[in-house]
């Protein structure tokens, strides 16, 4: 009798710490699953050290330069040759390593994206703020089993920073970092890329002006870089209402999962391709979508 409660305690501690991560029960045991089955990640945590290597030095070559040339892409989008020059050395690397890989990319697109494996690559997230002389950017690098996010870091090449997570464990320079526990919205640091109406328009306006005044403080401490000060535990909540594109989101997932954080859509669904996306500790999560979901 005494095992059969200690079992039922473990189940139930269990399946309660999958709802405290703002996740379904079935979603939950998906997640669960799809990690305990993903293979051994180390020579990937390895490579990624290598990427940075290559892409860093190319963007801090052209960081606060006047030579700097910026065009623009159909889309009204900046791109440097930063941008460019930082993709093509890490697409380098990865064909010459790893040939049977796929890459899914912002600058020279996708090459076999339906890949078991697939590397998600965004050279300049924050390109607005790199183009301004403003170090509030990083580059964005993802790994996907089975089209999964399993590994993701956050380069910022200019402050010499690191931030790697694998859904289990999340680091920052080599030393395990955690969200940190604020206890309500009143006390928060709420961040987001930009406070512009054009922003604003594209995923329901009231519900994130309800969020933006019940947090504590607000910042525009955006793109890649909000969501490393969540993961690290220097800002409680990175929101944007933008539509993302794969290479935005999916290298953040594993991050701020293995820092003990929550990151979804603004349903809390989750993140993906042309979704908006929120990423908290699990208590502001469930604060945060009680004002987006009303």
């Amino acid at each position: 009798m005494k095992e059969e409660v200690r079992w039922m305690k473990t189940k139930l501690s269990a399946v309660g710490t999958l709802f405290a991560f703002g996740l379904s029960f079935f979603e939950g045991l998906a997640y669960s699953a799809r990690m305990a089955a993903t293979p051994e990640l180390t020579v990937y945590r390895t490579f990624l050290a290598e990427l940075t290597a290559a892409s860093g030095p190319i963007v801090q070559k052209y960081f606060f330069s006047q030579e700097l040339e910026v065009e623009h892409k159909s889309d009204h989008t900046p791109v440097t040759e930063a941008d460019r020059g930082a993709e093509a050395a890490m697409r380098k690397l990865i064909n010459e390593r790893f040939p049977t890989h796929g890459i899914v990319a912002e600058e020279y697109g996708n090459e076999h994206a339906e890949a078991e494996w697939t590397w998600v690559l965004d050279p300049i997230d924050g390109t607005k703020s790199f183009i301004h002389g403003v170090p509030l950017f990083g580059t964005l690098i993802g790994l996907l089993y089975q089209g999964q996010p399993v590994l993701g870091a956050i380069h910022q090449p200019i402050l010499n920073l690191l931030c790697v997570g694998d859904g289990k464990e999340t680091t920052l320079n080599g030393r395990p970092t955690q969200v940190r526990e604020t206890y309500s919205l009143a006390n928060a640091t709420l961040l987001t890329t930009s406070l512009g109406d054009d922003i604003l328009q594209i995923h329901n306006p009231a519900a994130r002006q309800r969020l933006l005044k019940a947090a504590g403080i607000v910042r525009t401490w955006g793109d890649c870089f909000g969501y490393l000060l969540v993961a690290t535990g220097r800002a409680d909540i990175m929101c944007d209402g933008v539509a993302h594109n794969a290479w935005d989101v999916l290298p953040l997932v594993p991050i701020i999962r293995g820092a003990g954080g929550v990151i979804t859509d603004w349903s809390g669904g989750e993140v993906g391709d042309q979704k908006s996306c929120i990423a908290t500790s699990p208590r502001l999560h469930r604060q945060a979508m009680d004002l987006l979901l009303t």
